[in-house]
Formats: C-alpha cells, sequence, structure tokens
C-alpha cells in the first residue's frame, strides 16, 4: 500500500457506486481498507465518520485541507472487517457501535468491551443484516480500566446526577484530589434512532432526525435535509437557504450564551450565569416570534423551510440583536476582568493541539486547541459562501480559550444574522421533494452545529423510503478528549472542564 498516496488514490482503486453525492463512495477490498486505515494513521487525513450498515462497513474521510471527502466501503461476509481503532484509536467508540449494533466484528480490535449496549435491550445487534438476536442478552459488568499505584482511590459519579442533565457516568482515579485517570462510560439514553428511520418516509424521517440532540435541532433538520437534497438533487429556493442559516446562528447564539453562564456558574460566579441567562431566553424567545417554536423543531424540511420569516419576526430580531450588542460587551468585560474567575478557567483542562487534530475534533473545542476548521466555510454550503465571516481560532487550549472562542462566534453569529437579513430574498420556501426513479440512492451533508460538524448519510428507496440512515454528533469526538483534559487537574476542576465541552449525551448515544 505504500504506492497509494491518498484518498483519491484510493477510491480509484475500488469500485465506483454510483448515484451517491455530492462525495464519491467507493467500494473496496480488505487490503484497501487497511490501506484506508493506514492514511489515517500515518496522520495523512482525518476520521469523518465510520457506519455499519446490514452487512457492510462504512468509513468517510477527509484530507488535511478538508476539501477533498471520500467515503469507503466494505463488504463484510463473515461478519468482520479489518479494525480501524487498532491504528486510529478515535474511530474505537465508533467501531463498538457497530459491533452493537450490527454483529459485525472488528478483527484486532484493542477493546472488546460493548458501547451502547448495556444488557438491557431485548434484542442483540438490533440493525444486522440478518434481524436482530431476541431474548436478553448476558451481558458482563462493564470493566473499567485499572490504575495501580500507592494512595488511588476511585470516585464514581453518575449516570445518575444532580441536576437535570442527561445521564453518563464518569470513573475517576485520583491520588488525594489530582486526577490521575478519568474513564467514561455513556450509551444510557440510546434512542434507536437509525432503526426507526428505517422503512420511514423523507418526512417523519426528518423529525426523527431533528429530535437526535434537541439543542441541535436546526443543524440536525438542516444536515439530514441537505443528505436527502444531495441525494434526490432537489434545489431549495433561495430565500428558504438563507432563512435556514438564520435558524442556524439564532441557535448558534442560543447555545453560546447557555454554555459561557454555564461554564462561569461552575467557577461559582453566577452573575454571568444569571445575565447570560437573560440573554439566551431572549434569543429563544425571537425564534419563537420568527418560527413558532423557541428551539426552531421542525423549522427545517428537506425541500426548504416549514415557515416564512415575516416583518414582525424581521423587527424583533433586529430589536434582538441590538439589545446584545448593547449587553454583551459589559459582560465580556466582567469575565476579562474578574481575577477570580481567570484563576479557575485560565490553564485548567487544557486540549493539546496534536490531539485535537487527531480526533479531527470540532466545533469551540478543536478551535480553542488551534484546529482551524469550520464546516459553514469548508466544504462549505451556501449561503455561507456568499456571507462574511471569520473563524476565531486559539491554540491554548484550555477552559478559558474555549469561553472565548464562544464570545468571538457570538459577534460572528450576530454579524451574519444581520448581513442575512439585510440580503433575505424574497419569494418561495418549499420545494417538494419527489422519491427519484430508477432506484435507491445515496446522499451526505456536513453542517457547522454550535458544537461542531455535523454528518448525516442515508439512502432513500425509489419509493422515498428511508433504507439507512446514520447520523454522526460532533461529541463522539470530543467525548474522549475530556478524559485527557482532565487527568492532572483537580477534582473539582472536573465540572468545569466538563462543561467547557458540553458534549451531547443524546446526539452520541443516538
Amino acid at each position: 500500500m505504500g504506492s497509494i498516496a491518498g484518498i483519491a488514490d484510493l477510491m480509484k482503486e475500488g469500485q465506483a457506486i454510483p448515484h451517491h453525492h455530492p462525495w464519491p463512495r467507493s467500494a473496496i477490498t480488505p487490503d484497501l481498507w487497511r490501506g484506508a486505515v493506514e492514511l489515517l494513521a500515518a496522520g495523512h487525513c482525518g476520521l469523518l465518520g465510520l457506519w455499519g450498515d446490514g452487512g457492510s462497513v462504512h468509513m468517510a474521510l477527509c484530507n488535511e485541507s478538508f476539501v477533498e471527502i471520500g467515503v469507503f466501503s466494505l463488504h463484510c461476509p463473515d461478519g468482520t472487517f479489518p479494525s480501524v481503532a487498532r491504528a486510529h484509536l478515535p474511530a474505537l467508540h465508533l467501531e463498538a457501535a457497530i459491533r452493537d449494533l450490527f454483529g459485525l466484528q472488528p478483527t484486532e480490535s484493542t477493546d472488546e468491551r460493548p458501547w451502547l449496549d448495556h444488557g438491557r435491550w431485548d434484542v442483540r445487534h438490533p440493525l444486522s443484516l440478518h434481524g436482530p438476536v431476541e431474548g436478553l442478552p448476558v451481558i458482563p459488568p462493564y470493566a473499567f480500566l485499572s490504575a495501580e499505584g500507592e494512595s488511588l482511590h476511585e470516585i464514581a459519579v453518575g449516570p445518575v446526577h444532580a441536576g437535570i442533565i442527561e445521564p453518563g457516568h464518569f470513573r475517576f482515579t485520583a491520588n488525594g484530589e489530582t486526577v490521575v485517570r478519568l474513564e467514561e462510560r455513556l450509551g444510557y439514553v440510546h434512542k434507536g434512532i437509525e432503526g426507526l428511520m428505517a422503512g420511514r418516509d423523507i418526512g417523519h424521517a426528518a423529525r426523527l432526525a431533528g429530535r437526535t440532540s434537541g439543542d441541535s435541532t436546526v443543524a440536525y433538520g438542516l444536515a439530514f435535509a441537505r443528505a436527502v437534497e444531495a441525494a434526490l438533487d432537489v434545489e431549495v429556493p433561495p430565500r428558504a437557504v438563507w432563512l435556514r442559516a438564520l435558524m442556524a446562528e439564532l441557535e448558534r447564539l442560543a447555545n453560546h450564551f447557555g454554555d459561557i453562564g454555564a461554564i462561569c456558574n461552575d467557577a461559582a460566579f453566577a452573575l454571568m450565569h444569571a445575565n447570560c441567562g437573560v440573554l439566551r431566553e431572549r434569543v429563544l424567545r425571537a425564534a419563537d416570534l420568527c418560527f413558532g417554536h423557541r428551539l426552531m423543531r421542525d423549522c427545517v424540511m428537506p425541500g426548504g423551510v416549514a415557515v416564512d420569516l415575516g416583518g414582525e419576526g424581521l423587527a424583533g430580531l433586529r430589536s434582538l440583536i441590538v439589545e446584545i450588542r448593547r449587553r454583551f460587551p459589559a459582560l465580556v468585560e466582567l469575565y476579562d476582568n474578574t481575577a477570580s474567575l481567570q484563576d479557575r478557567t485560565v490553564g485548567t483542562g487544557v486540549l493539546q493541539p496534536d490531539l485535537a487534530r487527531l480526533y479531527a475534533c470540532g466545533g469551540t473545542i478543536g478551535r480553542a486547541s488551534g484546529r482551524n476548521f469550520d464546516a459553514r466555510r469548508t466544504p462549505g454550503y451556501p449561503p455561507y459562501d456568499t456571507l462574511r465571516f471569520e473563524v476565531p481560532v486559539l491554540q491554548a487550549g484550555d477552559v478559558n480559550a474555549r469561553v472565548w472562542i464562544r464570545i468571538r462566534e457570538v459577534e460572528q453569529s450576530l454579524s451574519l444574522a444581520e448581513q442575512i437579513m439585510d440580503l433575505l430574498p424574497s419569494g418561495g420556501i418549499h420545494t417538494d421533494v419527489a422519491a427519484a426513479s430508477g432506484g435507491a440512492r445515496e446522499g451526505a451533508a456536513l453542517v457547522e452545529g454550535f458544537r461542531g460538524d455535523i454528518l448525516v448519510w442515508l439512502r432513500v428507496s425509489g419509493g422515498g423510503q428511508i433504507e439507512r440512515c446514520h447520523l454522526r454528533d460532533p461529541s463522539w469526538f470530543q467525548w474522549p478528549l475530556i478524559e485527557a483534559v482532565v487527568e492532572g487537574n483537580i477534582v473539582a476542576d472536573f465540572p468545569l472542564c466538563n462543561k467547557s465541552f458540553n458534549c451531547s449525551y443524546s446526539g452520541h448515544d443516538l
């Protein structure tokens, strides 16, 4: 495989799959699959996604410039495939999810523990090509990794937590107050969304996609819609394209305000929490006024949007932006000039840039650690290709850097919202999405949510039903990194680090 230079060369070695848009997909041999893994291990490309599909596995890779993207597919007649995680650790949990859901076994895997399947389902391998295995499986207790040394003790946190948050278990090994190791256990809120989508019509599946992670309902709705539109070659009305972007920026604003306040609250600075909460509430009310729902759920749909923006909504949004521009700078100054707060955030929970790059970590977490990637810009999608915006990037990688990235993104989103309203075209807001003749078609999309890049890949039957849909949350590549950033910090700083990441339990657990 040493003669193969990159993604494009590997794609040519395989068999091109027709009717797959906008990226090429190629069916490859096990040897070529190993060649793709070698590319990952050598750092020549990044992992966008890894998922099962009946009796096959698919892997999406992108090159370092984020321009060249390819999907590699491997048929697994014996129910096995060469492990990706053996050479590229970020694939570990994705591989485990494939094993749990499809029964496909990664050979030479370094970790055989189940991930999503906790032994509480009434079936095993629910998405297997041969159908689920009936009966409650016997799965041994999850074996956390051990740490040896004098004066070490374990602290178990969760899965049920004190706040109104989703469940996740965290197992700390500590020396006094210093964290020596953290290991997480997720999967408690697995909903079976990908199984529920199979056989559903496009409209029903779109509503399911929007519920993958409730705080990112616009981003998921947009990613699903763009994947359907790519598969069926649907052209969306220009006004709908711009309204989608406006909704996405409102969603980003609301979540960033919530995160900034919550991070400060975990550092015992409730004043920031209260004021950021007020701004978040203002954004949610404006969204309700404009689009009829505080979270804008089900407002984005394949073919366009479900609701138009009227004059009252436009006026309300302009008033909102004026209010934020008046109040937010004082909060930024308060954050920057509060020594006790800076003492908690500066130098805490550092994510090294090489780890962010290895895990293809997106969103505020990646950009706070030097990874200059934003799916709105590269590979990009309209209308962002005609809008002016900057992608803030810092190198420090600590909690403070993640706060500042959010602050700068708030400023950018305000500018983007103003540009969208100024340039909003007139016309229709929806095009009918009809099933394509001539059999199944496949589509994919990469969309920037407030946490980072969301990947959707799907196959639509000739009758207009979803045969298979995979949704990959950015949290898949962010959760494991919390284990790295907490090491060496005190136990009391874990909530601060965790909140500065704000990974999705629901989006990860599907």
